[in-house]
Parts: structure tokens; C-alpha cells; sequence
């Protein structure tokens, strides 16, 4: 498990192929790799790899398969690619940001990114089929980083989040562009609460189903939003 605050930037110093399996060789900053052993976890862009060789106390092998560089930008990525890394979280450790497993849903791109003095808002495409775990305020993870949602347009296919110049200086995100790939793990209570909710109404109402969608359509709401509701009293709840 990770905690989605990135610890560190690091360096893809080579990469290399064999029989269908990736091979990056990473250079880390001084002290990340201390008691890292091989078997061990490791998020690189939110992908969570195993160290397969430890060349040097700051250099490290990781193996990567075929699905996962289909699913993530792992299979974009050049010699001397800047990455954000994270060791997996320890029994007890504090999580500063939300959980995460390290299994990437999709990756996307950047639409668009805006600096206002300080304020730096990155705009997100998002497929459709993934727009329904995506709320405002909500927790989502980009390039491994837990960040909170700040505006949504489901019917234009976009997500926007906010980053404080603290989370770019620990991160590559300063260097994302329009058109730039992200990395995306949505949060798993949300994606959860939202298939059981729409699976429950969806058993109850059988050939009204479609009905009740237009109804909610005409006031501004839909199924996915009502576990999206759910998912906050739960949240509520469990911090009560």
C-alpha cells in the first residue's frame, strides 16, 4: 500500500527489452533506497513495481510486463524521464494523502494547465466509462499523488485539480503540458460505493431503470451522484 505523498524524484538512467519484459534501471536521491530490498515495492508514477536488483545504494532494477505498459505511460517513458517515487507505507504509518494499491486504471492526458501567480490548475481528460468515480472534492491519484478533485464536467469529459507550489516542487508535475500522459487510480471506496449503489437501484427498478435516469438527467443529477452522496455519509460516519 502507498499513502499518495510522493517522497522523491527520481531518474530512469537506462532501459532495455527482453522477451516482452521492460527493464528500467533507476537512480535515486541519496538515502531513498536505504534497507530497500530486492522483492520489495516501489511506486514509480503511481505504478507500484518490484525491485528485482539493487546495482548500487542508489540504483535499482525493475521488470515490467506487458499489461502494465499498455495500461500506464511506463511504456512512453525514455532514458533520463524524471518520475515520482514512493516507498510502500509501513504497519502504522501515518496517510497523508488516501490509500492507494499502486494498480493504475487508465492513463489520459492533460487537456490543459494554468498558472495564476501561485495557483496552478491542471485540467484532465476523462473516458467515460471511468467519468462515474469522479466527483468534486473527491480523492483521485495522478502520477501516484493523492490530490482532491476541484471541478468536474462529466458531459464535457474533464477534471480539474489544484496543486500548491509545495506539491510541484516534489513532483514532475511542473513539467506537464497539454497533450503531456497521467497516470490515473481512482479512489477504491468511491468506485465501490458507486457500482453497489447503481447495482442496487439498477435490481430494484429493472425496466424503470431508464426512466428514473431521465428524471434525475432533468434535475441536474444522475445514479452515479447519489453514490457519490453515499459514499460522504459513509465517510462521515466512519469519522464520527
Amino acid at each position: 500500500m502507498f499513502t499518495g505523498i510522493i517522497q522523491s524524484v527520481a531518474l530512469i538512467s537506462s532501459i532495455s527489452d527482453h522477451k516482452g519484459i521492460r527493464t528500467f534501471n533507476i537512480e535515486f536521491e541519496s538515502g531513498f533506497c536505504e534497507n530497500l530490498e530486492i522483492g520489495a515495492s516501489v511506486a514509480v508514477d503511481g505504478v507500484c513495481l518490484t525491485v528485482t536488483e539493487i546495482v548500487t545504494s542508489t540504483q535499482v532494477k525493475f521488470d515490467v510486463m506487458l499489461k502494465s505498459l499498455e495500461i500506464t505511460t511506463l511504456s512512453e517513458y525514455k532514458q533520463n524521464q524524471r518520475v515520482n517515487v514512493e516507498r510502500a507505507a509501513k504497519d502504522g504509518a501515518e496517510i497523508g494523502g488516501h490509500p492507494l494499491s499502486g494498480h493504475i486504471d487508465f492513463k489520459t492526458s492533460v487537456l490543459d494547465v494554468q498558472q495564476i501567480d501561485d495557483n496552478y490548475r491542471v485540467r484532465i481528460s476523462t473516458p467515460q466509462n471511468w467519468a462515474k468515480y469522479i466527483f468534486p472534492k473527491g480523492y483521485i491519484a495522478l502520477n501516484g499523488a493523492s490530490l482532491t478533485v476541484s471541478d468536474v464536467n462529466k458531459s464535457e469529459g474533464w477534471f480539474d485539480v489544484w496543486l500548491i507550489p509545495e506539491t510541484r516542487r516534489m513532483t514532475t508535475f511542473e513539467g506537464k503540458q497539454s497533450g503531456s500522459n497521467i497516470n490515473v487510480e481512482i479512489e477504491r471506496g468511491t468506485q465501490v460505493v458507486v457500482d453497489t449503489v447503481r447495482d442496487a437501484i439498477d435490481e430494484k427498478m429493472g425496466a424503470l431503470m431508464p426512466l428514473f435516469e431521465k428524471f434525475l438527467t432533468s434535475n441536474n443529477a444522475d445514479i452515479d451522484s447519489i453514490g457519490q452522496a453515499a459514499q460522504k455519509a459513509l465517510s462521515k460516519s466512519e469519522n464520527n
